[in-house]
């Protein structure tokens, strides 16, 4: 039985008492069992009855106590994300994923990583909270430690390729996106295109082989140019004066990710470079930041509201269905085209 954690009602000698399961019953004239269906998101109860029990729950101040169900049932019903701050993608991520897992029944412990906490000390974190499974988004861990990890809960692997593990994976085809860029650069006549890399790490690696495999493809394999960078709007920057001080500035910059792109866009235009005019720029994600009227940039979707839903599905599928066997997701990601590309001089 349920049991809750807020208060109104007062007794006959003033104290405050907590409503209970049972007085949400009285109200609505419903036995405890069927209200407690309704207030744990499980199917059966129609959607009047779930009305009802909803509304007398607020009008009495009832809450579920979420630790009291859980060791009731021995289960927390908790999926742990694993995020980094710095990303504005995984933060619209993360918003879809508490969605997603509502739907369903659970609800989400978040465990972040910033420039002075790693992500093991993020992971150790979720499994304290007695998390079900981990959604772990974009981890950089190996292989091997991954699968020791999925041991000791289910875990999925969010926006990165996984090899030699046999975990859930739910991705984007980061090689057929910036594939995509380089094709849609190429159709408006660019030829020396740059490519700002990401740095370590296999989404890097995937990008990276994108921009090599389609230079080939569109004959331009002379025009290959790489240059090193990161995930931050900080590395583009210093892409962008590199560039600028070279006094040799290609046609069209592919960043690694919208934050590199948008460093890109801030150091070109701080030196009055036409962007697009003479300088395309293109970012991958498609992040809030992407979105704003300042940059307008043309960038790559990764399709961040059904990873979400795909993911949490994975995970319930481990913990509910009994599922054993690997599932990977591969999404098709979309080109985004804005205001930041356009036909070369």
């Amino acid at each position: 039985m349920d049991e809750l954690d807020s208060a109104t009602p007062t007794g006959g000698n003033g104290a405050t008492s907590r409503p209970r399961l049972e007085d949400v019953a009285a109200r609505v004239g419903l036995s405890t069992a069927s209200v407690s269906l309704v207030l744990r998101n499980i199917p059966g109860p129609s959607e009047r009855t779930r009305r009802r029990v909803l509304k007398a729950a607020a009008e009495l101040g009832y809450r579920v106590d979420r630790t009291a169900s859980a060791l009731a049932s021995r289960r927390s019903r908790l999926l742990g994300v694993m995020i980094d701050v710095h990303s504005a993608f995984q933060a619209e991520l993360v918003e879809h994923l508490h969605t997603a897992a509502e739907e369903v029944g659970y609800d989400l412990v978040l465990s972040t990583q910033t420039r002075s906490r790693d992500e093991s000390t993020a992971i150790e974190t979720l499994l304290a909270f007695r998390c079900e499974a981990l959604i772990l988004l974009g981890p950089v861990a190996p292989a091997p430690v991954l699968s020791d990890l999925d041991r000791q809960a289910p875990v999925v692997c969010v926006g990165r390729r996984i090899t030699g593990a046999a975990l859930d994976v739910v991705r984007s085809a980061d090689d057929d996106g910036v594939g995509q860029i380089v094709d849609h650069l190429a159709g408006l006549g660019h030829r020396r295109i740059v490519y700002v890399d990401g740095g370590k790490g296999v989404i890097a690696t995937d990008r990276r082989r994108g921009y090599r495999s389609a230079m080939r493809r569109h004959g331009l394999d002379e025009e290959i140019r790489i240059l090193q960078g990161d995930l931050t709007e900080e590395a583009g920057e210093r892409v962008g004066r590199h560039l600028l001080d070279s006094g040799d500035l290609p046609t069209a910059v592919v960043a690694f990710n919208d934050r590199s792109a948008i460093g890109v866009l801030t150091a070109l235009r701080g030196a009055g470079v036409d962007v697009p005019g003479a300088v395309s720029v293109v970012g991958y994600d498609d992040d809030a930041l992407s979105r704003l009227s300042c940059f307008n940039l043309t960038t790559v979707s990764q399709e961040a509201e059904e990873q979400a839903r795909q993911a949490v599905a994975a995970a319930v599928e481990r913990l509910d269905e009994g599922r054993t066997t690997r599932r990977e997701i591969v999404l098709g990601p979309s080109l985004v085209v804005r205001g930041t590309t356009a036909k070369p001089h």
